[in-house]
């Protein structure tokens, strides 16, 4: 009985070593955009733009799978914000969106 409970003490200690070293490793990091850009769409969910919601359409914008900004609901002068965060924020990669 102790030597069941030790072994499963060990394999559970190095299993979960390696799922920390995992973690770490690979990683994949987060564009620090996301949440801002979804905190300036209007946050409906409606679909209308043809993506999964407002984080859907997020994730497409900051991907470059859209020119435009083909949110309907939105206002304009939000629109006006999110185009000039964009333009003025660069992701991780130094590189900013221009949005049409």
């Amino acid at each position: 009985m102790i030597q069941a409970l030790l072994l499963g003490l060990g394999l559970g200690g190095i299993l979960g070593l390696v799922l920390g070293i995992a973690n770490k490793e690979f990683e994949v990091p987060e564009d620090p955009r996301f949440e801002k850009l979804t905190g300036l769409l209007p946050g409906y969910n409606c679909g209308a733009c043809g993506y999964p919601g407002c984080a859907g359409l997020a994730r497409a914008i900051l991907d470059k799978e859209v020119d435009g900004l083909p949110c309907k609901p939105i206002k304009p002068d939000a629109r006006t914000n999110l185009k000039e965060y964009l333009a003025n924020t660069p992701g991780p990669d130094g590189k900013t969106i221009k949005l049409k």
